[in-house]
């Protein structure tokens, strides 16, 4: 039985062992008249509508008679096929009644129309294919015989290994990309001369379910993976489990890559723009007419999200890319948004010296920043291709069918990065977010905005990577910029000063959300604002204070927009209004680290003046940062002898933090005025509740930290209400 893609090729395999009245190509024409089986031939032939096997002692069936359509018919019908090539019945009735045809003639005629204009497609695309390839053989041809020519410079002999130190490995380069590119059209090509197909056989996944990627008929495997999906650097010897999988996962990484590019790159009606041109979401009926194969049908109690966006960045193609492929850059880059993130097994590292044919195999958890959300976590491959002009692609596409004993509750579909080179160190990047999830876990006062698609989708992806790019472009200026003030008087102690600012963002962002790598408990009842807190031992971590930490964390609703909740809580001036552990007292900004077009992108040195003598050297670190699709304020008490350590330009890294703060999100109610109406904010506080890691944890540790949270929440919301009013 033929078995389907799990992606829709560019071209279609027609499978002439099961011809059918709707595509027979005998019934084409070449003079592009078709002809069609009138109603009366085919309840003749076949009175009962079955495909049944005809009886060998019965006399055959007369000859059937085919009806030849008038020029005229030939023309209204060509005509309409330009507007709309697939008529539906209400369509076909319509024009048959207008023709003199039956509905059955049209939808013949319209298929093998269809199927005649594909099949002259793939005919001009394979000429393209074979002149491409003929000239990619002529240019390898001339690069071997330039280095068999090759003479040493030196004494005009032939050049030995290591003697042509920059010729010879620009050549080897060209050479393997070359190679790669031949292995990839000679694939394609044969794929449409008529050479056997690549196939491979059905893996069992589970009792019931099978997994739906073969490709023409299901046989034994052939050696063509290299040959076939320009993979011949990615099957390199591996170990472990995914080494069984490993040609189902190259075809499929290389089918979404194409899926991939294809959606980045058409616009209407795949995507639909939304007012004001806020955000593009898919058109799921489209997307089902342009990729019918795709990865299978959508698993029941599923929801689909699929969105796009596009900005330009500053930061370098390059850049972006080894940021996309190294999980550790990856993971800190998007701590907002990736709680957990492994990479699992690298089948391939690339060729020519970059991530050019790059594969991963990985596991993700995304995360928005509330105990409130569960995380989405997904088991998937990323593959790195590098096409033309410039223009970088990143492609993830879920491998969850190839566990046998996971029960999945989402999936991605080709989501990734499209990654443009621009002028003077900028790129253009275009994001897909595209899921299948599972999300009745969500509370219901985060339900809008997880349903805007602003809590997963492409736009916090990309306002992610955005503000992440300038925060590093910030990073790495060898100067002090005009914007910062203060105590900093060097780029080492700016740079060192930053740099203990990412680790206090990451460390927030990792223990915030509802990451099954740990477990909140609630402290009482079921609302939404009701406090959660876990606890967890921290032992020979030079960046953390030794002993008992508990976290606590609490989400609510404000009627207030979030830029107005962000820069009440970033003021040092207004601090006072809701930091209880300042006991009032006059706080002073000490240094002020612009990173950020937005004034309240910024890192501080705060210091509280307070009443109390034995907190009055009391230093506090805070990172604030916003974007259109959320806002933070992290901030950590820190000891003045170590900041002075790296105010001067010292190593950060054993300076003992224990951020707290605040993840301030739009409500997602506003549709494209969303952030101007009310604002969802997460509190969450990090306490040593004692310096001895084995201590055991008193409940009134817990019950002080519950009434702590509980009463800055009270005051938060009093301070806001009345400057709301």
């Amino acid at each position: 039985m033929f078995q389907p893609n799990m992606f829709e090729s560019h071209h279609h395999l027609l499978d002439m062992s099961h011809k059918s009245p709707e595509n027979d190509l005998d019934l084409l024409r070449d003079n592009d008249e078709f002809e069609s089986k009138s109603m009366a031939d085919i309840m003749e032939n076949n009175p009962s509508g079955d495909d049944q096997e005809a009886d060998p002692n019965q006399r055959p069936n007369k000859k059937k008679r085919y009806h030849r359509h008038t020029q005229l018919q030939i023309q209204e019908m060509e005509s309409f096929f330009k507007e709309c090539p697939h008529p539906d019945d209400k369509q076909r009735k319509e024009l048959g009644k207008r023709l003199g045809l039956e509905p059955l003639q049209v939808k013949f005629w319209f298929q093998n129309k269809r199927t005649q204009m594909k099949a002259q497609h793939e005919r001009h695309e394979n000429s393209e294919l074979r002149a491409e390839n003929e000239k990619l053989r002529a240019d390898n041809i001339r690069y071997k015989e330039a280095l068999g020519n090759a003479t040493c410079p030196n004494c005009g002999g032939p050049a030995s290994i290591g003697e042509m130190s920059f010729d010879e490995q620009h050549l080897r380069i060209e050479n393997a990309r070359l190679r790669e590119e031949i292995d990839r059209i000679s694939g394609i090509a044969a794929k449409y001369v008529g050479k056997p197909m690549l196939t491979y056989p059905n893996l069992p996944i589970g009792p019931t379910r099978s997994l739906d990627i073969g490709v023409g008929s299901f046989g034994p495997q052939t050696g063509l993976v290299g040959e076939m999906y320009s993979a011949g650097d990615l099957l390199r010897s591996v170990s472990g489990p995914i080494d069984a999988d490993k040609p189902m996962i190259i075809e499929l990484a290389v089918a979404a890559m194409e899926e991939f590019v294809r959606m980045a790159q058409t616009g209407e009606p795949l995507w639909i723009t939304g007012p004001d041109n806020y955000m593009e979401t898919l058109c799921e009926e489209e997307y089902v007419r342009t990729f019918p194969r795709g990865i299978g049908p959508k698993s029941l109690g599923l929801t689909t999200e699929a969105s796009r966006e596009s900005a330009v960045v500053i930061m370098n193609h390059i850049n972006l890319v080894e940021i996309l492929m190294d999980v550790n850059q990856w993971t800190n880059v998007f701590a907002g948004l990736v709680s957990r993130a492994l990479t699992l097994d690298v089948l391939s590292t690339g060729v020519a010296g970059n991530y050019n044919g790059a594969l991963q195999v990985m596991t993700a958890e995304f995360q928005v920043p509330s105990p409130l959300v569960p995380t989405r976590e997904n088991y998937f491959v990323r593959y790195c291709k590098h096409h033309a002009d410039g223009t970088w692609a990143v492609v993830d596409v879920s491998l969850d069918n190839l566990r046998p004993s996971s029960v999945s509750r989402g999936r991605r579909r080709p989501s990734g990065c499209l990654i443009q080179e621009l002028p003077n160190g900028y790129s253009k990047v275009t994001w897909i977010e595209h899921v299948e999830v599972d999300d009745r876990g969500v509370h219901n006062i985060y339900r809008p905005l997880v349903n805007s698609g602003l809590a997963f989708g492409a736009k916090r992806w990309v306002a992610t990577l955005d503000r992440q790019c300038e925060r590093l472009a910030s990073a790495m200026a060898n100067n002090i910029p005009t914007g910062d003030i203060g105590v900093i008087t060097s780029p080492e102690g700016r740079k060192s000063m930053l740099k203990l600012a990412e680790r206090l963002v990451m460390s927030f962002c990792a223990g915030v959300g509802a990451s099954t790598a740990h477990t909140w408990t609630t402290l009482s009842g079921s609302g939404a604002d009701d406090v959660r807190v876990m606890t967890r031992k921290s032992i020979d971590d030079p960046g953390r204070p030794p002993g008992i930490v508990l976290s606590a964390a609490t989400s609510f609703w404000l009627p207030v927009p979030p830029k107005r909740v962000f820069d009440f809580l970033r003021d040092e001036n207004s601090r006072s209004e809701w930091d209880i552990l300042s006991n009032g007292g006059l706080v002073q900004e000490m240094a002020h680290i612009a990173n950020g077009r937005d004034p309240g992108n910024c890192v501080s040195l705060l210091r509280v003046n307070s009443g109390n003598s034995s907190q009055s050297n009391m230093l506090i670190l805070q990172e604030s940062s916003t974007d259109s699709t959320g806002s933070y304020v992290i901030y950590a008490p820190v000891d003045i002898v170590a900041m002075n350590v790296v105010l001067s330009g010292g190593d950060p890294d054993y300076v003992a933090l224990l951020p707290s703060g605040f993840a301030i999100l739009p409500d997602g109610g506003g549709g494209i005025d969303v952030g101007t109406r009310g604002s969802l904010l997460t509190v969450a506080f990090q306490i040593l509740v004692d310096s001895v890691p084995t201590a055991k944890l008193s409940l009134g540790s817990v019950a002080t930290v519950n009434s702590l949270i509980k009463c800055t929440v009270e005051r938060i919301k009093t301070a806001v209400a009345c400057d709301n009013a």
